[in-house]
């Protein structure tokens, strides 16, 4: 049976993992008749958001303690991942991959990648597992791969459709790291053939929870059936 490693950022759109692609994630992994295993860093977020506000709290919360929410407590630290063991990665988005997985949200493409989990990006890569990286989550891969004797194609969504995001400028940053960025909407998802790494686009686009859900579901197939 396939075994999939799953990233997560914390727990909540604004300061971890989304939630919705995060539990899309696990469920189109099930009903594939694969399994996962869930893994964050063991640190602490960058900052704490009200969701109700969207103002800062002033408390900390950590990034494994919060993922464990999502995970119902079956998580391990992500310095615990071995790529040899599982056939695929999966990292949902949400802006605790921007801020929490790597510093994209503050500094754009100069903002490092958490060591681990740039670590973690490169040994499936290197091992030519694949990749599926949800909504803002391929903006830290392409960091992740700068510098690497790899390189990709990625979407973060498309111009041609209504977006919260700034779609074109967010290809550009991307492109300066030397990855590919590739137009596609939310009823479609990129594959890189020669990198082996999915991305769509998600909650990058507009729509309706049930549109992400079928973005999310069509990675997922299509990473079970590489």
């Amino acid at each position: 049976m396939k075994k999939y490693a799953v990233l997560l950022a914390g727990c909540g759109v604004y300061d971890g993992s989304e939630i919705h692609e995060a539990t899309f994630a696990l469920l189109s992994i099930a009903q594939n008749g694969a399994e996962y295993q869930c893994f964050a860093p063991n640190k602490n977020q960058h900052h704490v958001i009200n969701h109700l506000t969207g103002q800062e709290m002033p408390e900390t919360r950590n990034v494994l303690v919060e993922s464990a929410r999502i995970a119902r407590g079956n998580i391990k630290d992500l310095k615990e991942l071995d790529a040899t063991q599982f056939d695929g990665l999966v990292m949902p988005g949400g802006f605790g991959a921007a801020k929490n997985w790597s510093k994209w949200a503050f500094e754009g493409p100069q903002g490092e990648v958490d060591p681990d989990v740039k670590k973690t990006i490169l040994d499936f890569v290197a091992l030519g597992k694949p990749i599926c990286a949800l909504c803002i989550a391929p903006a830290v891969v392409a960091k992740a791969l700068e510098g690497s004797p790899f390189t990709a194609e990625v979407t973060l969504g498309s111009t041609a459709e209504p977006s919260p995001y700034d779609i074109a400028g967010t290809h550009q940053a991307v492109a300066t790291l030397g990855v590919k960025p590739v137009e596609k909407t939310l009823r479609e998802v990129h594959l890189d053939t020669k990198a082996r790494i999915i991305t769509a686009p998600c909650y990058m686009m507009e729509g309706h929870i049930t549109d992400i859900y079928a973005n999310v579901k069509m990675a997922i197939d299509l990473l079970v059936s590489l």
